[in-house]
């Protein structure tokens, strides 16, 4: 199928290892995507989830939560998923507790974005207890920001996403939950945390070079994990190689090259739970379809 020739789309990514990883062949010309080129920028997750609902970017990485709220504009792409088991969020603190001692009226919870999937989560997991946060409980900070806030007394929990999976001890700070775990525990399936979505306009032969472009970046990434440590890692919160490839190692897997039916599966029953919860509204206008290599839902 081909792409547009000539076409420069706007691409959002966050700096994080497996993001880094994923696109340092595309960003570098490394593989070619059908005569299409890349203007990319790097934010935030919170951020592009934001830019994203307002339509601000052709291809962006995205929460699976954010995009539960734009089925009908973008597509999402076989290729690029963090979606897996044992890579959930996790909800830490500074002292042992168990998770149910923070819902209560007056906890300061940290999250990374109400359009997180790490939000969501939590969100499930409280509606699971029969909780919804109060006003001032929650609150929206950059995931980087997360960590030193609870060390320093001005959140009672956090919801740590990315590197603060392998980092948070480091803190001085202990795990209440591991949402991860309470996914998998419920339903059986991986954890679907975000993918990379392509706006519907762009069209199904351009969308189609572009998932393409994007799983040849990530094979070229893991056949040459070196060649691309320098890019990483000049964007990565933690300078680490071992925190770096633990990292990777953990979000880029078989989902990301090319998401299965398992992970569809993951990713239809995060909406169906935030439907039936009331936290994102069902889009019946939306049809899931199947065209080569990449899927609507």
């Amino acid at each position: 199928m081909k792409g547009g020739k000539g076409q420069k789309l706007s691409l959002g990514y966050s700096p994080c290892p497996n993001d880094t990883a994923i696109f340092y062949a595309l960003v570098h010309g490394k593989v070619k995507a059908d005569g299409l080129s890349f203007e990319e920028g790097l934010e935030d997750v919170e951020a592009l989830n934001r830019k994203a609902l307002s339509g601000l970017l052709d291809v962006t990485k995205i929460s699976f939560y954010a995009y539960c709220h734009m089925r009908d504009k973008y597509a999402l792409l076989r290729s690029g998923a963090a979606l897996g088991k044992g890579c959930g969020p996790l909800l830490v603190g500074r002292e042992p507790a168990g998770p149910e001692s923070l819902f209560k009226k007056g906890s300061r919870i940290a999250i990374p974005g109400g359009l997180t999937t790490a939000n969501l989560l939590f969100m499930l997991y409280g509606d699971s207890l029969g909780w919804r946060p109060s006003d001032g409980n929650i609150v929206p900070m950059l995931f980087s920001d997360i960590m030193p806030a609870v060390k320093e007394g001005r959140a009672d929990a956090g919801l740590v996403i990315h590197e603060g999976r392998f980092t948070f001890e480091k803190y001085g700070l202990h795990r209440l939950l591991d949402l991860g775990r309470w996914w998998e525990d419920v339903t059986g399936l991986p954890i679907p945390l975000g993918g990379i979505a392509a706006k519907r306009t762009l069209g199904e032969d351009t969308i189609a070079a572009v998932q393409s472009a994007i799983r040849e970046s990530i094979q070229y990434t893991l056949e040459r994990p070196q060649e691309a440590m320098l890019y990483i890692r000049r964007h990565a919160q933690e300078m680490e190689d071992s925190v770096i490839s633990s990292h990777i190692g953990l979000y880029v897997n078989e989902h990301t090259v090319w998401l299965n039916q398992e992970g569809e599966r993951a990713i239809e029953e995060l909406f169906a739970r935030a439907e039936r919860a009331g936290l994102a509204k069902e889009q019946e206008t939306v049809t899931k379809k199947t065209s080569g290599s990449f899927f609507i839902a």
